[in-house]
């Protein structure tokens, strides 16, 4: 049986998308640990193996989720990640994005790569129509991340995910398969 459209690889310029497995959970827990300064108050990636354990086996066998590691493709180096949750299909066509870089790859271009080959596989071997992105107000590389990637700003929800101990608001961004459509297509 072939593979499904979420756990096929997906290589770009500088970086690899590849599905998470099992066996990544000591360098990404590695790199989060070593990342704590960079994602806080934003973003909290597992830290032990067994948090690990759970929220790569959440990725890997739910399939209403889509979960790739962003792998610098000389190294093979784990760089960040890129999820698609909550998707919905039907009519929706739709899913949740969520994302984080660890602290060595920040600032190097490398998830602005990573976002767009997720578009590209999003729109088209999954067959979806629409990402979101929810972001708080204050994460400016983050809201900086998916402008550059043509999402649009679409309203404001308050208390909308609890983070860091709180109802924390957020703005909600989104794209559509036809905004990153070439000319003429």
């Amino acid at each position: 049986m072939p593979p499904s459209p979420a756990s096929r690889a997906v290589t770009g310029a500088r970086v690899v998308l590849r599905p998470f497995t099992h066996d990544d959970g000591a360098e990404f827990t590695a790199r989060a640990r070593q990342s704590t300064g960079h994602h806080r108050p934003w973003l909290f990636p597992p830290l032990t193996a067994d948090a690990y354990a759970a929220y790569a086996g959440r990725l890997i066998e739910d399939p209403a989720r889509a979960g790739f590691l962003v792998c610098e493709r000389d190294t093979g180096a784990i760089a960040g990640f890129v999820n698609i949750n909550n998707i919905v299909e039907g009519a929706f066509l739709s899913g949740a994005l969520g994302y984080g870089a660890f602290a060595h790859a920040a600032g190097r271009g490398l998830m602005g790569e990573a976002l767009h080959l997720l578009l590209g596989h999003a729109f088209g071997p999954l067959g979806l129509h629409r990402l979101e992105a929810n972001i708080q107000p204050g994460n400016t590389a983050s809201i900086g991340l998916v402008r550059s990637a043509g999402f649009r700003l679409e309203g404001y929800s308050p208390d909308f995910l609890h983070v860091d101990g709180a109802w924390r608001d957020h703005e909600r961004w989104a794209i559509t398969r036809e905004m990153t459509a070439p000319a003429g297509r």
